[in-house]
């Protein structure tokens, strides 16, 4: 059985998945994160297939952080997916992205994203926003419990 995951961080570039880590571990919230680089990667592991078959539905993690521009499938699809299926529907979903458009921020939320972030340019900003998210998801928000039998 694998651990539990607090965090699924989904991003496929490097720099931003180095930042974050740093971030949460500066802030001491980097404990049981999961990071995979693409969509199809993401819907993999929270649907406990591919490579994460043996992965327990009844551990999902308490929080995923989105990135929209990603390969294999995007991040608005991957939205989707979670929202859309009722074992994972009530996991936060945290958009954090480069996008300044309108256009995403308005259909993210039309999917039911719990946040929207755009990723500020500034190193002490990123870390204070992402101290500020684990905080909030991680300690002071209530979630529910994970379904005990899950349909397929």
């Amino acid at each position: 059985m694998m651990h539990e995951v607090r965090i699924l961080l989904v991003e496929d570039d490097p720099s931003d998945v180095q930042l974050t880590m740093h971030a949460l571990h500066r802030n001491n919230l980097a404990n049981d994160i999961q990071v995979v680089r693409d969509g199809e990667e993401a819907l993999d592991f929270l649907f406990c297939r591919g490579n994460f078959a043996g992965r327990a539905w009844d551990h999902p993690p308490r929080m995923v952080l989105l990135d929209l521009k990603l390969p294999k499938v995007n991040g608005l699809e991957v939205l989707r997916e979670i929202k859309s299926d009722p074992r994972t529907k009530t996991i936060p979903v945290i958009v954090m992205t480069g996008s300044r458009e309108d256009q995403d921020l308005a259909r993210c939320y039309e999917l039911g994203v719990n946040s929207y972030i755009q990723k500020p340019m500034d190193f002490n900003q990123f870390v204070e926003i992402v101290k500020q998210l684990g905080y909030y998801w991680l300690v002071v928000n209530q979630s529910p419990p994970a379904p005990a039998h899950p349909s397929s």
